[in-house]
């Protein structure tokens, strides 16, 4: 369940004329003044982050930036004040007050130290705090032989990610998906003749300014440029400090793109044709109008690069990534019109067109939409899809499907009953009569779901692969 006392320390704007009052108010204090502020700041927050004068300096920075601009020096000030001054502009944000929901589970790269038949887990949530800001967080725990499930005790500090800002751009890609957000040709080609192959945020920066002052700023070119720059704030680099536990970690909303959440990330463990093995995950960014599926792809969740997805078949959301190619090439669950089902193939991991239809809502507890439950399961029978589907009273169901080895777009079978239905003890919550999972994963023949409790807790669940799958096939 949601955990209140898990937070972080953010960066506070206060607008600038505030801004301007508070400041002129700490630097009319005397160091003593100043000094026992700070003490006192120190010993109320000190025990409750890690490097807390740390966080208090990169916000005065922040401050210092915004007071040069209208020409206050804040150059010469003692180190007190400059830590007391980054103390206004912190404050805390409880990640998951809200909602702690939709997990997804892969097995850890960490397998050591495990009797014989456990495994080590890593599950990812769906954690919402104030204003429904939802953010990625992580735990770790283990499963044992017999299917117990332990998760490890939480670290005591909750931190975000650094940026890695030298984030290098491919033009071919950049340029092909703004033509699919379909701006004008003129525009696109000013900025992008001007990079080379390869750049990064302040190549296009400056490209950006030199093209706003050789043409007339009219209010299209203008939201032109400005979509320009929003498709390249969404793509970035976080890397977390490889001290931290992973219960730590949480990559919350850092661009433009998805700066109201990041929601309901489905992670795989993916494995290559040469055998080496990597961790992506599918996730839709919300900037309170629209929404972009995304994709992160980390080895070690310590560092996770983060860019878009392109092509019709990339649209909407509920996109999963199966855990390795068919026939040389990926292979993307999606849910393109909200309704149905579809699957993808592509030779690149970001560019997905063509989507084709997989499958249509049949029963009468599935007619509002179905789409997926995380990555496809690869099985001795088929690809096991597990699915979720929206009925009478927009209830959601969690069911499966099963589809061919070798050819995904076809359907083996397709389960004729929910799987799993809320029952009266999970149906209450911030979104009433919803389960929704986003990855299972199978340990000693038994598909261990973990999944959302209308969209405030999470639970899991368990059952036996060898009736699953007899019940699919029949």
């Amino acid at each position: 369940m949601p955990d209140p006392r898990r937070v972080i320390i953010r960066y506070f704007d206060n607008g600038i004329d505030r801004t301007i009052a508070l400041v002129e108010r700490v630097l009319a204090m005397s160091e003593e003044e100043a000094g026992f502020a700070l003490m006192h700041t120190l010993r109320e927050f000190s025990k409750r982050h890690r490097n807390i004068t740390d966080v208090f300096n990169n916000h005065f920075t922040r401050v210092k930036s915004q007071m040069h601009a209208i020409k206050i020096d804040l150059g010469n000030l003692s180190e007190d004040k400059k830590l007391l001054i980054g103390s206004y502009f912190s404050l805390e944000y409880s990640i998951e007050s809200a909602a702690f929901f939709n997990p997804s589970m892969v097995e850890s790269p960490d397998q050591t130290g495990l009797e014989k038949g456990s495994k080590r887990i890593i599950v990812s949530f769906r954690a919402t705090g104030e204003g429904h800001i939802s953010s990625i967080v992580f735990h770790s725990g283990v499963i044992d032989r017999n299917g117990h499930m332990q998760f490890e005790k939480s670290g005591r500090y909750i931190e975000e990610a650094e940026m890695v800002k030298r984030y290098k751009y491919k033009k071919i890609s950049f340029s092909s998906k703004l033509k699919e957000m379909n701006l004008p040709q003129g525009i696109i080609e000013n900025v992008m003749n001007r990079l080379g192959n390869e750049f990064i945020y302040g190549e296009l920066l400056a490209s950006v300014n030199r093209t706003l002052e050789e043409n007339n700023t009219s209010a299209e070119k203008k939201q032109a440029i400005e979509e320009i720059v929003w498709l390249a704030d969404s793509h970035y680099e976080v890397k977390f400090s490889r001290d931290t536990d992973i219960s730590e970690r949480v990559i919350f909303p850092v661009s433009f793109t998805e700066r109201k959440g990041i929601e309901d990330a489905r992670f795989v463990k993916f494995t290559e044709d040469n055998g080496e093995t990597k961790y992506y995950a599918t996730y839709t960014a919300y900037d309170g109008n629209t929404v972009l599926p995304k994709l992160i792809q980390t080895r070690d969740f310590c560092k996770f690069t983060i860019k878009p997805l392109h092509g019709n078949g990339a649209q909407n959301k509920n996109l999963a990534l199966f855990p390795r190619k068919v026939k040389g090439k990926y292979v993307m669950l999606s849910r393109i019109d909200g309704i149905n089902s579809f699957i993808g193939f592509s030779e690149k991991i970001n560019l997905w067109d063509e989507p084709i239809m997989l499958q249509a809502p049949n029963h009468f507890w599935e007619f509002i939409q179905i789409g997926n439950c995380g990555s496809p399961i690869e099985t001795p029978e088929g690809w096991l899809v597990l699915t979720h589907a929206v009925g009478p009273v927009r209830q959601y169901c969690l069911s499966a499907t099963l589809l061919d080895l070798d050819n995904p777009t076809k359907m083996i079978g397709h389960l004729k009953e929910p799987l799993l239905v809320p029952n009266s003890q999970e149906r209450e919550g911030y979104v009433p009569n919803v389960v929704y999972s986003c990855g299972a994963m199978v340990h000693n023949n038994e598909l261990v779901i973990p999944y959302g409790l209308s969209d405030t807790g999470a639970g899991f669940a368990s059952v036996s692969m060898n009736e699953l799958l007899a019940e699919l096939k029949s």
